[in-house]
């Protein structure tokens, strides 16, 4: 019975709740006494058989491991019974905080709970966007052949001269300090791709390989280590090596080796395709966008605290942001993050309420379609799909798919 667990809501906000919770001796008592029956029918203690030790000694004894049982057991049963009694709905367990646990005294301590915040969308439809697809033009094409070149490029060594941005260098600095070197640190980097201070890169650059310059370079204003930023230091700089990219030719030889394409025409063909198709794709998900924009315009849709705090807990893993740039980081995303949480919520409201979350049945022609494409069975597909945990993200696709059409449906896409 639960009955006799008092749940108080002591705090609320736009998606949390904190709760008080106070659970009567009596109830304690009856937990920790089935803990220690439970511990007793194991345990092996000196003088005693095996489950005969009497209870007094076995709840001296594992002390520490019956009490964290207990409050293991009371806690979820509790938050079980704040669930019922609140009628909540949770996205995460809750947090357990201010934990009172004492002999013969009620257990008390607080949950703090975020919630899905109830949301009322009163406009779906009546909207125009616009559905923009950019044009693919020679260049594009021209520049996309050319990455593909570079992806099967071979490097080699330069042996005369200075090396010169987008080629590779191998190389070692080390501070110097009362004129002396300190220990050099090895490096490999391409010039021009921002993976060193300018002032190395430009030094590098009037280098030969095999030379060594002792210079001064100055950290950049916004250098991610703060204590440097604008400060100078004298360096030793040694040029080991430098490569450049052996470039293929472009012609039908290099069609055939990037895939199955008889000539160049037909290769560049298909990189034109690719192109086009993903323009349109951008074209749809700018439709979204705007879409989602004008619902959040015209609902007036909350971004809850807790839920953009969630957001932005996971971009600082996600990004391994430093602990002196995480709150100059949290301020330049949080914008992102509120965005995110009221689409999230949109998409979440309306697939409820119009019932338009995927159904197995639309899951398994998914997975069929992708064993089809693949020449596979659907089963291997969904086993493969299920260790890699990606069948909800899949159902989500699904699920997002047929809310957007819903909401097309109801407003007006112009092409242009």
């Amino acid at each position: 019975m639960t009955s006799d667990i008092q749940i108080t809501r002591s705090g609320q906000e736009p998606g949390a709740a904190s709760f008080k919770i106070e659970v009567p001796p009596e109830r304690v008592e009856a937990a920790e006494h089935k803990a220690a029956k439970a511990f007793a029918k194991r345990a092996r203690l000196p003088g005693f058989r095996k489950g005969k030790a009497p209870l007094a000694v076995i709840k001296k004894r594992y002390h520490e491991a019956i009490r964290e049982q207990v409050l293991h057991e009371v806690i979820g049963e509790s938050w079980k019974a704040t669930i019922a009694q609140e009628d909540l709905k949770p996205i995460a367990d809750p947090r357990v905080h201010d934990v009172k646990f004492e002999r013969g005294a009620p257990l008390t301590f607080q949950f703090h709970v975020e919630l899905k915040p109830e949301l009322t969308l009163e406009r779906l439809g009546g909207f125009t966007v616009v559905r923009a697809v950019p044009s693919v033009t020679d260049e594009m094409v021209e520049a996309q052949l050319d990455d593909l070149r570079r992806q099967r490029a071979t490097w080699v060594p330069i042996e005369d001269r200075s090396p010169k941005p987008g080629e590779l260098v191998r190389g070692s600095v080390a501070t110097i300090e009362s004129g002396t070197p300190g220990e050099s640190k090895d490096f490999q980097i391409t010039l021009g791709e921002g993976q060193a201070i300018p002032d190395i890169e430009e030094k590098l650059m009037t280098l030969a390989p095999g030379d060594t310059v002792d210079t001064t370079v100055r950290f950049p204003d916004d250098f991610p280590e703060e204590t440097k930023r604008g400060r100078s230091r004298d360096v030793r700089i040694v040029l080991h090596e430098a490569k450049f990219q052996d470039l293929p030719a472009l012609d039908d030889g290099f069609a055939r080796e990037v895939g199955d394409f008889e000539t160049l025409i037909d290769l560049r063909k298909t990189v034109r395709e690719d192109l086009e198709l993903e323009a349109r794709r951008e074209a749809d998900g700018g439709v979204r966008r705007q879409l989602l924009e004008q619902i959040v315009a015209a609902n007036n849709v909350p971004a809850p605290r807790p839920l953009v705090e969630r957001f932005l807990q996971a971009y600082d893993k996600a990004y391994d942001v430093p602990a002196d740039r995480g709150e100059a980081f949290r301020t330049e995303v949080r914008p992102i993050a509120e965005a995110q949480v009221r689409r999230d919520l949109i998409m979440e409201q309306i697939a409820t309420q119009e019932g338009l979350h995927a159904t197995e049945e639309e899951l398994d022609e998914h997975i069929a379609e992708i064993a089809k494409r693949r020449s596979e069975q659907p089963g291997e597909i969904y086993t493969r799909l299920q260790k890699a945990n990606r069948l909800r993200e899949i159902e989500h696709g699904i699920t997002e798919n047929k809310v957007f059409d819903f909401l097309l449906q109801q407003s007006t896409v112009t092409e242009s």
